[in-house]
Formats: C-alpha cells, structure tokens, sequence
C-alpha cells in the first residue's frame, strides 16, 4: 500500500517550518520541503519529522552544458542537505524556476534534438550521482499552460522518455497529476504506464483548478487511488497543493480521499 506525505510550504503558512513539519508527522504524514536552502536544516533535523522529498538542485538547468555543469554542482551540495535530513529522494525540474515558478532561463519552443541530448546526458550523470549516495533524484512533469510557461521537458511525456532513456535507479519520474491534467489529461492510463515501465519515484498530487487538496475540483482522486491498489503501487503519494479552507480540512480530504 502507498504511503501518503505532504508538503510542508503549502499548509499551516502562519507556521515555521519546522512545527509544520511537526505538525504533519503528528498527523501521520511524511513530510516533503522544497529549497532548502531557504530553511533552517539543523532545526528540521530535530523535529521527528520524516522528510522524503526536497529540492535537488539550487542552480542550473538540462539544456545546454553551462546549465548542466551549475546543476550538476548544486545538485551535489543537495546531497549533503539530505544526507543532514536523512531524505532519500531529490526533486529535479527541466530548468531553474525563480520564487514564482518561472524557468530563470526559459525555452520558447519545443526543446531541439540537441538540447534531448544534452538532457539525456546530464540526467545520467545525475543518476550516478544519486547511486552512489544511496538516494534517488526524480524529474517532475510541470504544466506550461497555467503555471511554468517556458519550462522544458515540462510534459508527462516527456519527463518519461527521459527517465526511460537514462534507464538508472538512480533517476526516477515524479509524477505530478495536477500538471499532467492540465497539460496532457488520461491520467490512469498515464499511472498505468509509467508505473509499468517501474519508472514511478513518487506521485503528487492536487486538484484542479487551483491546486488545492483532492475532493475540490475536477479530478476523481477516488478513482486514481483505486487504481494505484489495483497495480500494486507502494511508492508516496504527495499532497503539493494550498488548502482550499483551513489546513486541517486539507489534511482531512486529502487522506479521504486515498483511503480505499
């Protein structure tokens, strides 16, 4: 059975976030971070909290070779900060994002065949960079349409295709359902075929519009938990989204909503 997590900059915002992530544990939840950078580690080490997902990189991006020699180097800087945490799996995106979610060097078009190669051979060097360190980096799928325009290698699919072409535990998908609703939609069969292919690192998850907690828009998370049992999925399941009313009631819908 799945584990459920949830992330800690999106709910009890009147809180540091260290009683947030006390709070969640309290909960019964796992608890996820983003930059680190930003957050006193040495006081998230103390709580009980478990962290399993961060940032995994500060700096860089997969298209060009000077992006991906600054990614690659904080991305090793992002080892020690979870090694400091004890979190096993580090969160990638296509290219740096600023404090709005916007690429700091965006794509305007579809990514070249030259930029798919460049991608292709950083994300290895990533992936033994994780192997060695006993952790997992995963590359997020991100919506361009209302959130992260201009990122690259934003789509499911495409954030599968690479995962698929590196072919190393070291790297896996971080599925997003929130994103892939926006931008691509079937996404069962999407579950269905990532995880068939033992590409899954983890899910996250909001609904839509608004990305706030399942139960309050469009998508039948019933249906989508429902679908994880029957495949066997055993990885976290991630609430990455703003409580529609309070965080308790978030927290509330959220675990109703995957309990089957």
């Amino acid at each position: 059975m799945y584990t459920l997590a949830v992330c800690a900059e999106m709910v009890f915002l009147d809180r540091p976030i260290e009683e947030r992530a006390t709070r969640l544990h309290e909960a019964g939840f796992q608890v996820e971070i983003w930059d680190w950078t930003k957050h006193d580690l040495d006081a998230l080490a103390r709580t009980p909290a478990e962290i399993v997902s961060m940032t995994g990189y500060v700096n860089g991006r997969l298209t060009d070779e000077e992006g991906a020699a600054e990614l690659l180097r904080t991305a090793e800087e992002s080892l020690g900060a979870a090694e400091h945490l004890g979190c096993g799996r580090l969160n990638l995106h296509g290219t740096g994002l600023d404090g709005r979610g916007l690429p700091v060097v965006p794509v305007s078009a579809e990514p070249s065949g030259a930029m798919w190669m460049a991608a292709r051979r950083t994300l290895a060097r990533i992936a033994e960079l994780g192997e060695s360190a006993g952790v997992t980096f995963t590359l997020e799928n991100l919506n361009t349409a209302v959130d992260h325009p201009g990122v690259p290698f934003a789509r499911a699919a495409d954030t599968l295709a690479l995962v698929a072409a590196v072919d190393r535990p070291g790297l896996r998908m971080n599925l997003d359902l929130y994103h892939a609703q926006i931008g691509e939609g079937n996404l069962i069969e999407l579950i269905r075929e990532a995880h068939g292919a033992g590409l899954i690192g983890e899910i996250q998850v909001a609904d839509v519009p608004g990305r706030r907690e399942p139960g309050t828009g469009e998508i039948n998370y019933p249906a989508i938990a429902r679908t994880l049992v029957d495949i066997g999925y055993e990885g976290t399941v991630a609430m990455e989204a703003w409580a529609a009313d309070d965080s308790e009631a978030a927290l509330n819908r959220f675990r109703e909503a995957f309990t089957v």
